[in-house]
């Protein structure tokens, strides 16, 4: 059992930048490929990008690619997301996953265990 707890969610301009954290309580995180997700008012969750377990594999969504990165930290049970260069089209609840597969999944259907989100809201 993985519990996942997102924080560092807010309301920016667009432009700027947040990181989101996504703690991990339970056995065996350092085993368990990372995804972030975001679901937006009335839209389908949809992958943002994902770190294999050892942190050295990324993958990202094209909307994504080149404003945010994912990171990890074992030693601490963390996932990051640095998000840069914000626009008003990325707010949405933010969600850390995790799944047992040994590479960064992209269907909601591969990941055991989700979080309860955070909001990011981004301004024009």
């Amino acid at each position: 059992q993985v519990q996942l707890v997102e924080s560092g969610g807010g309301l920016v301009q667009a432009g700027e930048s947040l990181r989101l954290s996504c703690a991990a309580s339970g056995r065996a995180f350092t085993t368990y490929s990372m995804g972030w997700w975001r679901q937006a008012p009335g839209k389908e969750r949809e992958f943002v990008g994902g770190i294999t377990w050892s942190g050295i594999g990324t993958r990202y969504a094209n909307s994504v690619k080149g404003r945010f990165t994912i990171s990890r930290d074992n030693a601490k049970n963390t996932v990051y997301l640095q998000m840069n260069s914000l626009k008003p089209e990325d707010t949405a609840v933010y969600y850390c996953a995790a799944t047992s597969l040994g590479y960064i999944a992209t269907l909601t259907k591969d990941y055991q265990y989700w979080g309860q989100g955070t909001q990011v809201t981004v301004s024009s």
